[in-house]
Formats: structure tokens, C-alpha cells, sequence
């Protein structure tokens, strides 16, 4: 428990936010959301460890928070479904606590409501299908269960963006001076330029954990051309299925499996190579 109290950092911009309410004497407004965000942030981490997750760091932010993992989309869409739902979820008991204590000398009107307008605000928010939001992280893991890795990231990705876009129009139309909500979408925005610039670096580690894995997946066969390359081959494998890829040579049917291909892939001068190359 030490070990895992440790991995908790608050991020500068819940600093930030928890600053703007200390200014203004709202200290019973900062106490309860440090309160929702951690216990959030714990039940995605609790369900995380249960699956045998690693966790590097647990980052605490408005919203909820970001938990760094060792894995990355290479566990089963249902646990990774599960870790994402566990934080949201945690909203509906602190309700219920908020409801029993109200009826006690401790916790009074005005305080069960402020804790509501805090709870529903943050599970509303973190629901939204924008990343790093829980919504967001949710379409992705859904997305990659039918689609390519790398498809269902670009879409999820693009999706994301537009509703930021709308996101961003509709706050500075309807509440152009919430410094809180501004700021918040400041860093949502951060948080999508870096994700562009690792877009790359997602997909790399995405496949390097592949290689390793030693996870069991259903097989799927999957024609294509003879002359589709390796690189071009690599971006249609899902997270959820072993792909084993066929194709004509000559009178006869070829297969290349996947873990053939992932060994191509990490000799760059193999990377243009076309999979005929490869039987």
C-alpha cells in the first residue's frame, strides 16, 4: 500500500485549481475534490492491480486522473474495460454515503449539495468521449475490439479532436469567464498535441509488447495481396486476434503468421519488403 501511495502525484494543473479555490476561501470545495479525484483515480488502480497490471504512476487531475501503465492495449479489451470504468463508478457509492450522512449532525444541507454539484460534475466531464477523459479511453478500447490497432487509435484520435473542437466553442459561448473550465481545456488540448507527436511512438509500443506477448488470441486468416509489404501488413492487426495472412504464390496458397511478420518488421530493411518475400 506504501509502495502504491508513493506512485500518487497531483498534476500542476489540479495545483492550479486547488490554488484558484484556496484564493478564494473555498477550502471545504478543495478538501471534497481532492476526496472524489483520489477515490476515482483508486478505482481504476485497484482493478488494474487486480488483473496483474503494472503501474509506473498514478497522475491526479480535475477530472480524475491518468494512471501510467507497463501495458499497453495488448491486454484483453474486457480488462482494459473494466480499469476504465472502475473510476466512474466509484461516483455512485460517494452519492450514496453523501445521501446517509446528511441525515447526520456531520454532514449538513449545504454540504451533501456541494458534494453532489462536485461528484456528478466530474463523473459528467470524465465521461465526455474526449481523451485522456475515461469516455475517450472507453470509444478507443470499444473501437479497437471490431477494428486494425492503428485504425481504431486514428478514428478514436479524430473523434476526439471534433468534439474538442465543439467542446472548446460551447464553453467560450455559454461560460467564457470560468477560469477552472479554461484551464481544463487548456490542458486537454496539451494533452492532444503530445498525443499527435507520439502517434507514432503509441503504435511502436504497441506492437513491441505484441512481440513479447504471450497472450493467447483467437486466430483470424486474413487474404491480401502478395505484393502488400510488410509495413502495410503490420497496420492491420487487432488488438483481440492473432492474424495469419494468406495470398497466392504462383499455383499455390502461402501464409506468413503474425509473429513472422513483427520479426520483419524490426529489420528496417525489411520493412518494405512485400510478404511474398517473407514464405
Amino acid at each position: 500500500m506504501i509502495d502504491f501511495i508513493r506512485k500518487i502525484t497531483i498534476h500542476p494543473v489540479l495545483w492550479v485549481i486547488l490554488g484558484i479555490g484556496g484564493m478564494t476561501g473555498l477550502f471545504k470545495e478543495i478538501l471534497m475534490i481532492l476526496i472524489i479525484v483520489f477515490i476515482h483515480e483508486l478505482g481504476h488502480s485497484l482493478v488494474a492491480l487486480r488483473f496483474g497490471w503494472r503501474i509506473r504512476k498514478i497522475t491526479l487531475l480535475p477530472f480524475g486522473g491518468m494512471a501510467e501503465m507497463d501495458e499497453y492495449g495488448n491486454r484483453p479489451a474486457k480488462e482494459e474495460i473494466l480499469v476504465t470504468i472502475a473510476g466512474p463508478i466509484q461516483h455512485i457509492w460517494l452519492i450514496g454515503i453523501s445521501y446517509l450522512l446528511v441525515t447526520t449532525p456531520v454532514w449538513s444541507e449545504g454540504d451533501h449539495r456541494l458534494f453532489l454539484f462536485h461528484n456528478l460534475t466530474i463523473l459528467a466531464f470524465n465521461l465526455l468521449p474526449v481523451l485522456p477523459l475515461d469516455g475517450g479511453k472507453l470509444i478507443f478500447t470499444l473501437t479497437s475490439m471490431f477494428l486494425p490497432f492503428q485504425k481504431s487509435y486514428d478514428r478514436s484520435f479524430g473523434l476526439s479532436v471534433f468534439l474538442l473542437i465543439n467542446l472548446t466553442c460551447i464553453s467560450l459561448l455559454i461560460l467564457p469567464f470560468h477560469l477552472n473550465l479554461i484551464v481544463i481545456i487548456c490542458f486537454i488540448w496539451v494533452q492532444h498535441y503530445l498525443e499527435w507527436r507520439q502517434r507514432h511512438y503509441h503504435f511502436l509500443r504497441f506492437i513491441l509488447e505484441r512481440n513479447s506477448s504471450k497472450q493467447v488470441r483467437e486466430i483470424q486468416l486474413m487474404q491480401v495481396s502478395s505484393g502488400l509489404t510488410v509495413a502495410q501488413a503490420i497496420q492491420k492487426i487487432y488488438r483481440e486476434k492473432e492474424l495469419i495472412f494468406y495470398f497466392k504464390k504462383g499455383n499455390e496458397v502461402v501464409q506468413v503468421n503474425e509473429k513472422k511478420l513483427l520479426q520483419a518488421y524490426f529489420q528496417r530493411n525489411a520493412r518494405g519488403v512485400a510478404l511474398s518475400h517473407l514464405a
